[in-house]
């Protein structure tokens, strides 16, 4: 079960869309909710600043910087309560939001936060939702901006490729696909991949999920499409309202890409969207 929900508040334009999704499982859960908001400076950088021939930062404007991110959370916390969580906490971190996010993680079950906002550059903080999957011990799950309540999950579409991220990842959602009113799991391609899936793909995942008490039916598509492009598609076409994936992390160059789940599914997912390394 989730009983302690944490979610990244940045009072940006997305913020919104990430505390409904965070809301309304936590309601279905009786969980906690707890808001976590980021000065971007830590104590020992403003130390080292004021202490260096930099260009120190000064006393009012580090409390500037911690009155900004109490407003937020004071915003979060009322907004939470009109969603109808009373007890929602607030928490400030005096770090970037990323390390911030990733050391309360670790008291949480569930960490939930926003497709990167490529409108926003200014205030977003790119690749949040993949770092925390490749670093964190929690799944995350990735809210698009369009949300607006849709039930989680109603139907779930779980993208299974055999690998262990993916196993992880259907592992964390188990309380949510308990819930769905059906699971697809879907394959991409899986004769490619026949050393990974056995004689009949997909059979011993259906198995093991509906020992769990998980209605589900296997999904299967032969397909030309990346693999990113052809699960969006499956979600699409049975109106999921979770989708769940494994994420890969590799490459010296950019700290992640996705193997097999692409970029554009973090990015474009048409529904909320677990992940877990």
């Amino acid at each position: 079960m989730f009983k302690t929900i944490l979610v990244h508040v940045d009072g940006g334009p997305c913020q919104q869309s990430r505390l409904r999704a965070a809301a309304l499982l936590a309601g279905a859960h009786d969980a906690h909710l707890v808001g976590s908001a980021a000065t971007g400076v830590s104590f020992s950088s403003y130390a080292v600043l004021n202490g260096s021939m930099a260009m120190p930062v000064s006393n009012r404007d580090f409390q500037e910087l911690r009155d900004a991110v109490t407003a937020q959370l004071d915003d979060f916390v009322a907004a939470a309560e009109r969603l109808g969580m009373h007890g929602a906490e607030g928490r400030m971190v005096e770090d970037a939001d990323r390390d911030g996010l990733l050391l309360q993680s670790r008291y949480a079950d569930l960490v939930v936060v926003s497709q990167d906002n490529h409108h926003d550059r200014a205030r977003a903080e790119r690749g949040l939702p993949q770092y925390l999957a490749l670093h964190g011990a929690r799944p995350v799950l990735v809210v698009p901006d369009a949300y607006h309540g849709k039930p989680i999950p109603g139907d779930a579409l779980v993208g299974w490729d055999g690998s262990m991220p993916a196993q992880r990842a259907i592992a964390a959602a188990l309380p949510l696909l308990a819930q769905a009113g059906a699971v697809h799991l879907a394959l991409v391609n899986p004769d490619l991949q026949s050393g990974l899936h056995g004689d009949e793909p997909g059979a011993d995942m259906a198995l093991y999920l509906a020992r769990h008490g998980i209605k589900v039916e296997v999904a299967v598509a032969h397909t030309r499409a990346t693999e990113g492009e052809a699960l969006m598609d499956m979600a699409r076409d049975c109106h999921a309202g979770l989708m769940v994936t494994g994420a890969f992390g590799h490459s010296r160059y950019r700290e992640w890409i996705l193997g097999g789940v692409t970029r554009d599914v973090l990015d474009h997912a048409p529904a909320p969207l677990l992940i877990a390394h």
